[in-house]
């Protein structure tokens, strides 16, 4: 059913192309943005996301700098380069690679960073604000999943959804973010005591457990749309590749619409990093601008 794949770079193209002009103009009034990357260690993985969030950077208008540090670097070192950032006029946003080394606290690292700066949506805040329906500075690869489902053309109020896992940065954002648009959710795991009975009533269905082929074609509605957001290596005798969390060869002859994998919501989150750029530069040429008014106003 390849007519039915939602492929991630159409969505991510259009993205992306929308929000150039508006960096554009943005910098032409003296609003430069920067995206200023973390990474800890020597992780060949890492360096292929960060190679794909520069070359969104630079198509868009927004200048890159990936900074790394040593993998025996303490956590104290790098909260105190996140603080320096905060405080930078220059950058507009941070962004923490994963994996990082054992005597790392990525959860602390990301309560670190400033809400203004968060883009990646990830400060306990900015999940915090998803609850109260502020949804402009989502996580990225959540608000990634949702814009595909978006993509199908169904209409998410009262649409039956399933969420097939329930991680504080991708499953509970994306039933939060659903729940915001009116669809009734179910959000399934491990303690869940038959997953395919709610599987089988969804419209629509997610999932992020990374477990490699966990969902197969007997347990979706025939139609649904699936949105797999799993990325495992498996070894074969032919080498590596990479699987997602739904058996695809069994669902896609069952669902009207299904991400591959890779090629799904990989893509689209990257260009949500980058739309959530560009909410944090206006927010902080809006809060900036206030603060200079006040100060001449004195």
């Amino acid at each position: 059913m390849g007519d039915r794949d939602l492929r991630g770079k159409p969505v991510a193209e259009r993205i992306l192309t929308g929000i150039a002009t508006d960096f554009s103009n943005l910098a032409s009034e003296g609003w430069n943005p920067k995206l200023v990357s973390v990474t800890v260690g020597e992780e060949s993985d890492v360096d292929v996301y960060v190679r794909n969030q520069r070359r969104a950077a630079e198509r868009v208008g927004i200048a890159f700098e990936n900074r790394r540090y040593a993998s025996d670097v303490t956590q104290e070192e790098i909260k105190a380069g996140i603080e320096a950032m905060n405080v930078d006029p220059r950058v507009t946003g941070i962004i923490l690679q994963r994996p990082v080394p054992p005597q790392i606290s990525i959860k602390a690292l990301q309560s670190a960073v400033h809400p203004f700066k968060d883009v990646e949506g990830l400060n306990p805040a900015s999940i915090g604000n998803i609850v109260y329906n502020e949804l402009d500075l989502a996580p990225c690869t959540a608000a990634a999943s949702v814009e595909l489902l978006k993509g199908t053309g169904l209409p998410l109020e009262g649409l039956e959804v399933v969420v097939i896992g329930h991680s504080e940065i991708v499953g509970k954002p994306i039933a939060f973010l659903l729940m915001a648009e009116g669809a009734t959710v179910t959000v399934c795991h491990h303690m869940t005591r038959s997953v395919p009975i709610h599987s089988r009533r969804a419209d629509a269905i997610f999932v992020a457990v990374g477990r490699p082929r966990l969902i197969t074609g007997d347990m979706i509605k025939p139609g649904a749309a699936v949105i797999d957001i799993g990325i495992n290596v498996e070894t074969t005798d032919d080498g590596d590749r990479v699987v997602g969390d739904v058996d695809y060869a069994t669902a896609a002859d069952v669902a009207g619409w299904i991400t591959p994998v890779p090629g799904g919501v990989g893509p689209v989150t990257v260009a949500m990093l980058m739309r959530n750029t560009l909410v944090a530069l206006k927010r902080q040429k809006d809060a900036y601008g206030r603060e200079y008014a006040a100060r001449v106003m004195r």
